[in-house]
């Protein structure tokens, strides 16, 4: 029995490769032994890439507890290199050794099926098919024999049960009519060497090209890993010394050239450059930096020489975070994966009662030879490897694909909740605004100057922290400078500008300071439509200058991404704590009609619940987007959390998805994807299932009477590795996505 659940902050995640799986079959069986270890939290093992992801308690020698139950099913343990290289050229060299053995496998096939096809009858023709076939099916198909024994040991079966009685007993029978007397068979002896060779060379050439398809599904996390250096120009004792990345430490000065990537994160600590963070952030203009400024690794430095101090080194980095989260969204299951589990999980034992069946029925109305090959065809057709498939291949692919699009996601359940969305909420501060106060209008008394208003009041404002002051001073030229600077929290500040006495800030602060109080009636009436607006005053002496007024903007793509979503066929929902009519006025101002207002945080989760629940007993999904800090509780609630991000903090984000770099657009691109891939687990699953449906009655002979003939074995063979390498190139469509011009509003 598993020890108690340990808490988020004990748990860990080891990563390995689970070589010899072929099916969904072989992943339950791996999930469940991995499950029986005491202290597992949760397990995830795709069937694509061959690696299992295991969250558990802190464990003793771990990986041990991990490779013995592994081994113990007869599949072979590997650790997890952190090194895409070199897990890439182990990957390369298994496959190439394969296709070297395919190679020399090859003609000794064509030879068995050209004689056999011959009809030809020459002295001793059964020994040389003997011969040749021997290798073909002994050598090339141990894998299969020694998977179904383990199984057998462990009371299971999956594919390699199904291949392997195949073309054993083809292979068995004709062996055993090879050696025995010629009279025994009234000189019609069962000879099926061909299909026993066929359909072991079919079934490793499809093999060979499904892992060459499967491949390409983890290509994205290849591309991000390969993005980082491999080695670092590190200051040690005054000297600059050129380390493998893996060595660098914490507090290490690192050396950046132009041209080169940024191999950790850090914080810039002499020099200025200019950064392209695109890779990381999807910020197209390259931003500067200087001492002081942090940098993210695997990004590029285009101009000046950099000296940086290193923050956060190996798994640490920004970009293992990623790589990391990228990994666990590909192992883990969408809930649709239950249907194909439930399938694999019965379907072998079903068709094995199938091909006993099909067998006693050819008994009766032909003979054992028509039987024999019936059930062969029945046993190769139906291998379930194109159901086991369906489903991570396309959430491989799906979540490589948004990661290229700086989408991360952390499971195929939230593609699936992403698709089924019917309401969008999206949160007003920085999520449909900047976040920050900008100025909007600067408004004098007659015949004033409003860019001298402006300076006067950034002079004041540059000394000071408020983010109403730093927006002032952003907006202006440093034309002034003031002295005497004094401020009053809440209220104000005041200095001297070319001996005359500055106030900036509140009307009752400027009433305070003996301002004209008429005057600034008349600045306050002018401004009174403009509720949403925030206002600073500005005098000089005792003389009202003008008013000053900041607002929070909206996002440039705001609106576009709002018009993106309603077109998507989507309720867009502002939820705001706001005051209702700045809400109102955001809203009206990007196109959304529904808006709460002046919602504190705490109360947000039960906006959500509101809207999950407002068209009961029908459940509406409803997906929450927030800067995943004030947020986090309705993030939770909803049915999908997504939270924006500026690039930096990625690992601390509490949502299902995360829109790495801010850009609201990029949702639009997150709904298109996860609905195109739920589209693409379904085609997966109906081919699966109707090629079985179709095949296992072809291949049992139902129709025979109408064809006039038997499905070759050898052709069963064929079409089972098509099935599986169709499965896998419909998944990787979803690579060539594209955002539908319409769709972005434009």
């Amino acid at each position: 029995m598993n020890s108690l659940p340990p808490s988020a902050s004990e748990e860990t995640t080891t990563r390995f490769l689970v070589h010899g799986m072929h099916c969904a079959g072989c992943v339950g069986r791996v999930e469940a032994a991995l499950r029986d270890v005491p202290g597992i939290v949760d397990v995830g093992v795709n069937l694509a890439t061959h690696e299992a992801r295991v969250k558990h308690a802190p464990l003793n020698e771990a990986q041990s507890h991990f490779q013995s139950a592994v081994e113990s099913l007869g599949f072979q343990f590997e650790p997890l290199a952190s090194s895409s290289a070199v897990n890439a050229q182990r990957s390369s060299l298994v496959l190439s050794h394969e296709w070297l053995e395919f190679a020399a496998l090859l003609p000794l096939a064509v030879a068995v099926f050209v004689i056999s096809m011959s009809h030809s009858h020459f002295a001793g023709r059964d020994w040389w098919l003997l011969a040749l076939t021997t290798p073909v099916v002994v050598w090339g198909g141990r894998g299969f024999f020694h998977a179904a024994l383990t199984a057998a040991r462990h009371g299971s079966a999956d594919m390699n049960t199904l291949v392997a009685i195949g073309t054993g007993t083809a292979f068995g029978v004709s062996v055993i009519a090879t050696v025995t007397p010629l009279e025994w068979w009234q000189g019609h002896p069962p000879i099926y060497f061909e299909p026993a060779a066929m359909i072991t060379i079919f079934v490793l050439l499809g093999r060979q090209l499904e892992d060459r398809a499967k491949r390409k599904t983890s290509s994205a996390i290849d591309a991000l890993l390969d993005l980082q250096p491999q080695t670092a120009r590190v200051m040690r004792d005054g000297v600059e010394t050129e380390l493998s990345v893996d060595a660098v430490q914490i507090n290490d000065v690192i050396r950046v050239r132009p041209g080169e990537r940024i191999p950790v994160d850090g914080v810039v600590v002499d020099g200025q450059s200019s950064i392209d963070e695109a890779t990381m952030t999807g910020e197209s203009v390259p931003v500067p930096k200087s001492v002081g400024d942090r940098v993210i690794g695997a990004t590029m430095n285009l101009s000046g020489s950099l000296l940086f101090r290193a923050e956060r080194v190996g798994e640490a980095t920004l970009l293992r975070q990623i790589v990391d989260l990228v990994r666990d969204a590909q192992t883990s299951k969408a809930p649709i994966a239950r249907l194909a589990d439930r399938v694999s999980a019965v379907f072998v034992p079903i068709l094995l009662l199938i091909a006993a069946a099909t067998f006693g029925s050819w008994l009766l109305v032909a003979t054992w030879r028509e039987g024999l090959l019936a059930t062969i065809a029945v046993l190769v057709i139906a291998c379930p490897c194109a159901l086991g498939l369906a489903t991570p291949t396309a959430i491989m692919v799906a979540v490589g694909r948004a990661a290229e699009r700086h989408l991360l996601v952390r499971s195929g359940a939230a593609l699936e909740a992403l698709a089924e969305v019917q309401t969008i909420v999206l949160d007003k501060t920085g999520t449909i605004t900047l976040g920050k106060p900008t100025v909007i209008e600067v408004l004098t008394v007659t015949g004033g100057d409003s860019r001298e208003l402006l300076e006067l009041a950034a002079a004041v404002e540059r000394q000071s922290e408020h983010p109403l002051a730093r927006a002032i001073v952003d907006a202006a030229n440093k034309t002034h400078v003031a002295s005497d600077f004094h401020s009053v929290p809440g209220c104000g500040a005041a200095g001297t500008i070319d001996g005359q006495s500055v106030v900036v800030g509140t009307v009752e602060f400027l009433r305070q300071q003996g301002c004209d109080a008429l005057v600034l009636d008349g600045l306050v009436e002018s401004v009174a439509s403009r509720s949403s607006a925030t206002r600073v005053f500005v005098a000089v002496g005792q003389q009202p200058l003008g008013v000053i007024l900041l607002a929070d903007r909206s996002k440039p793509d705001a609106r576009t991404a709002v018009k993106s979503l309603q077109q998507l066929g989507l309720s867009v929902v502002m939820l705001s704590g706001d005051r209702r009519e700045v809400a109102e006025s955001i809203a009206a101002e990007v196109g959304i009609d529904r808006v709460y207002a002046e919602v504190l945080p705490h109360q947000k989760a039960a906006v959500i619940q509101q809207l999950q629940s407002e068209n009961a007993p029908r459940i509406v999904r409803v997906a929450m987007v927030g800067d995943g800090v004030n947020d986090a509780p309705s993030l939770a609630v909803a049915d999908v959390g997504i939270a924006l991000s500026s690039g930096t903090d990625i690992a601390i984000q509490a949502a299902d998805i995360t829109l790495v770099g801010g850009e609201l657009t990029k949702l639009v691109e997150a709904i298109q994807l996860a609905r195109r891939t739920m589209k693409t687990i379904r085609q997966n699953l109906f081919f699966a299932l109707i090629y079985n449906v179709i095949g296992i009655p072809l291949a049992a002979g139902v129709f025979s009477h109408w064809l006039g003939v038997l499905l070759p074995p050898m052709f069963a063979a064929a079409a089972m590795s098509a099935s599986s390498i169709s499965v896998v190139t419909n998944s990787l469509r979803l690579k060539s996505v594209r955002i539908a011009e319409h769709s972005l509003g434009v």
